[in-house]
């Protein structure tokens, strides 16, 4: 307890707070077709294949936007992005009340979603900005922890839909921006760590860089197979097992919430055991845990325990991750942290639409699963090639953050 305090005290905890807030906002907002993808599907009777199309693009758009917030975060704050974006939530919520009345809009509403999906680098740089780099991992652990926002969802839309339609759960989530936007504004405080100064082409060194792509495609498995699994789960409950829409909920609910909190204790272990060695677990038993899932499809129990340890996993790996994301890139942390997010997001976003092509076309999701499980493997072998470099550069043995960090840029950089 005395070194949380010490590390609260390291910081700016009202930001950090006003930080994880708006993540979790942004979650609940990205994932809420997913949640109501039951009665969205019995409103214009989907096909697998329409199901999971409907329920990718939220996500891919979420990725596509996330670098150019990132960018925009680095010239005019991360406070002011962070209101700017709250603000266009809410008109998403506003139009998809107003406005949605058949699939085709539907489809334009996805895309709208995507806003809400462009937050977490802001939202990661924002709120650890303040800390120093030893207490990095824990920090953007903390505010991670706002993935809690997809079990949020999962649990309150489809009751909501129930009790008063689905669509009129726009409403109130319009209604609701109004809260993160005020938490924001009086909260948070800009962090010192942005270089106003630099180049465009200071910012965009992490794409040219291997171990930008190596990042962004490990985040593929962990923060992709998070976001991309839980928007589709309530959709696999409701179609594999039968189970009601609100059922289908909560169970996805379980799982949503493990990863996020976990992502937490993934930062905390991260900072002392490194992101590397946490990582290689994560990986390990992802492509176990999924494989398991894909062949207990005859059991919602033996499911619904392997999906849980497949998210303590994820989470646990998106904290380690984002430790090692501000040790690599020390002053553009949210334009490097957007590019990983973006391209972890991108992969995500063809979960849904790959088990329903799987199921589609197999009448079965297993294909799917199995697939995800082979790329974990393959991102494992990369990382533990990589590391060696990292170990010797701008990392100490493991992922731990060095002693005395060196501030500028790691040479020399990997072509």
């Amino acid at each position: 307890m005395a070194g949380f305090r010490t590390f609260l005290k390291s910081g700016h905890t009202p930001t950090l707070f006003a930080a994880f807030f708006y993540l979790t906002f942004s979650f609940v907002i990205w994932v809420m077709n997913g949640a109501m993808a039951p009665f969205i599907s019995e409103e214009f009777n989907l096909t697998p294949a329409q199901k999971g199309l409907l329920l990718s693009i939220p996500i891919v758009a979420g990725a596509i936007m996330r670098f150019p917030l990132g960018l925009l975060a680095q010239y005019v704050g991360r406070k002011t992005a962070t209101l700017v974006e709250l603000a266009l939530i809410c008109f998403t919520m506003a139009y998809g009340y107003f406005f949605v009345q058949s699939y085709d809009d539907m489809l334009k509403m996805a895309l709208l979603l995507g806003v809400a999906g462009a937050s977490f680098g802001v939202a990661m740089s924002l709120g650890s900005g303040w800390y120093p780099p030893k207490y990095k991992g824990l920090a953007m652990g903390l505010v991670g922890a706002g993935n809690a926002g997809t079990a949020i969802a999962a649990l309150l839309a489809p009751p909501l839909a129930q009790a008063y339609g689905w669509q009129t759960v726009y409403g109130f989530a319009a209604i609701a921006s109004v809260v993160p936007m005020l938490v924001v504004a009086f909260m948070a405080k800009e962090p010192p760590d942005r270089d106003e100064h630099a180049k465009i082409r200071d910012h965009l060194a992490c794409l040219l860089e291997k171990d930008g792509w190596v990042f962004s495609l490990i985040y593929v498995v962990t923060f992709g197979g998070f976001i991309g699994i839980t928007t589709f789960l309530p959709t696999y409950y409701y179609d594999q097992f039968g189970v009601s829409k609100v059922q289908a909920g909560q169970l996805t609910m379980l799982a949503a919430l493990m990863g996020a909190v976990v992502r937490i204790f993934g930062g905390w272990i991260s900072d002392h055991w490194g992101g590397v060695n946490t990582l290689t677990v994560v990986l390990v038993v992802v492509s176990f845990a999924l494989v398991g899932v894909g062949l207990s499809s005859h059991s919602i129990v033996l499911t619904t325990l392997l999906l849980i340890v497949c998210f303590a996993a994820l989470g646990a790996g998106n904290g380690a991750l984002f430790q090692l994301v501000p040790l690599r890139w020390p002053t553009s942390t949210a334009v490097a942290g957007s590019m990983i997010g973006e391209i972890g997001a991108l992969g995500g976003g063809l979960v849904p639409a790959m088990m329903g092509q799987s199921k589609q076309h197999t009448d079965s999701f297993l294909t799917g699963f199995i697939v995800m499980a082979v790329f974990s493997v393959l991102m494992l072998g990369v990382m533990r090639t990589m590391q060696v470099r990292w170990t010797r550069t701008w990392a100490e043995k493991g992922g731990r953050a060095r002693t005395t960090p060196d501030l500028r840029t790691p040479q020399p950089h990997s072509p």
